[in-house]
């Protein structure tokens, strides 16, 4: 009797692999009091205050500042939502919510938007965000998660929220 072959796994443009190994990111300039895991083998991009690991169409901000208070719901509503209206094209959906992480309470802001063009194919992909804002003693880190809509990205996206801790 023969086996049958396991069915090919059709993944959406954009689906991060079950397989992806994490490594651990410690930030060298700047403030350093922290530390997340990122996909291995991801491009990274230091851009002022911020690091971006990409790869194809998913991408991780981790930026971090100095913050006098803590966000809230309503700041992030009321100061963050306004200013991403302007600069991410098609921006839609915001939700802005508390939820918790292995870090401790932290705001969420999910919403979608149009990724910048492809320099090559000349495609707009639609973009799924999830933008983390952790806050401790005056120190703010923005993590913000990006990849394709319908992409299946849930649990590669908790791994890294869930990695994030203070040092």
């Amino acid at each position: 009797m023969r086996a049958n072959p396991a069915p090919t796994e059709s993944n959406p443009p954009g689906d991060i692999p079950d397989n992806q190994v994490f490594v651990a990111y410690r930030p060298t300039g700047g403030f350093t009091g922290f530390t997340a895991k990122v996909p291995e083998g991801w491009a990274r991009t230091d851009q002022g205050g911020k690091t971006v690991f990409t790869d194809k169409l998913n991408s991780v901000t981790i930026a971090a500042a100095n913050a006098p208070t803590a966000p809230t719901v309503t700041s992030v509503k009321n100061t963050f939502v306004p200013q991403l209206r302007g600069q991410v094209p098609k921006f839609a959906s915001p939700k802005v919510s508390q939820v918790t992480r292995k870090a401790g309470p932290v705001v969420l802001l999910t919403y979608q938007g149009d990724s910048a063009k492809d320099p090559v194919t000349g495609k707009v992909v639609r973009d799924a965000f999830e933008r983390y804002a952790f806050y401790r003693q005056g120190h703010e880190v923005d993590l913000t998660l990006s990849g394709p809509v319908n992409a299946d990205n849930v649990d590669p996206w908790r791994i890294v929220s869930d990695s994030f801790a203070w040092r």
